[in-house]
């Protein structure tokens, strides 16, 4: 089997990632990068960045090869910067490295997102009551003016705008329970959502919902009462996990 001659990988419940000829995918990086997701320097650091925000935007594809040389010339690199940067990616977890075939962008099956939301409801059921017991000056006006501004983005029906807005607010809370490592477990968290098929808000109804949701746990951060903001944004996350499974099965 050569290099760009992946098996299909298919999760259960019908979540496909169909393995792509690296230069698709390389392509759509050097439109990425042209249009305006700046590298700002040539060193590891820039290129794992820039390369992760790629696969978590979707330019590079779950099941996409990568290949060093190929990502070297998008990037205007040598290739030791790639190699590193492969690496790292590889112990996030978002690239799998073959012994024989190279590297790859890893897929996500449906087992993997039931994992995902079950790590997901505890860290951010933690990270609430954290927040409301800290309740940090400035952090519930925050909370509401984001959910407003998700309002606003709802009412014009733009679900890419609200979806950017939902994950500030969500790091918005995180920052606020001020605990650096259930603050670098959850950005994990958020990169993984990040790479997911769909957002739960093209769900119908759903964008009302999550204006409610946030809404209460803000009231109970406002309120300081870090058991109730617990169970709202648990509560929270277990409704976004139902909607996440019937966005997936197609329901």
């Amino acid at each position: 089997m050569r290099e760009d001659e992946a098996p299909t990988t298919s999760g259960a419940g019908g979540i496909d990632h169909r393995s792509q000829t690296s230069g698709g995918s390389v392509d759509r990086l050097r439109a990425y990068l042209h249009e305006g997701v700046a590298v700002r320097g040539r060193t590891t650091d820039d290129v794992t960045g820039a390369m992760r925000e790629a696969i978590l935007d979707g330019v590079l594809s779950p099941s996409a090869w990568l290949r060093e040389s190929e990502l070297a010339s998008a990037f205007k690199v040598s290739r030791t910067p790639i190699r590193e940067a492969l690496k790292r990616l590889a112990d996030e977890g978002l690239v799998v490295k073959t012994a024989h075939h190279g590297a790859m962008v890893a897929a996500l099956s449906l087992e993997d997102v039931l994992a995902l939301y079950v790590v997901r409801e505890d860290l951010e059921g933690l990270a609430a009551r954290l927040a409301a017991v800290r309740r940090p000056d400035g952090l519930v006006e925050q909370l509401d003016e984001i959910n407003a501004d998700m309002r606003e983005a709802a009412a014009r029906e733009d679900v890419a705008e609200l979806s950017k807005l939902n994950l500030a607010w969500h790091r918005a809370l995180r920052t606020g329970a001020a605990n650096p490592y259930l603050e670098r477990f959850l950005n994990q968290v958020e990169h993984a959502v990040r790479r997911l098929p769909a957002t739960t808000l093209v769900h119908p109804g759903r964008p009302d919902e999550v204006l409610a949701e946030h809404d209460a746990v803000a009231r109970a951060v406002q309120a300081r009462d870090g058991e109730v903001a617990e169970q709202h944004a648990r509560a929270h996350m277990r409704r976004a996990r139902e909607i996440r499974l019937a966005v997936l099965l197609g329901g």
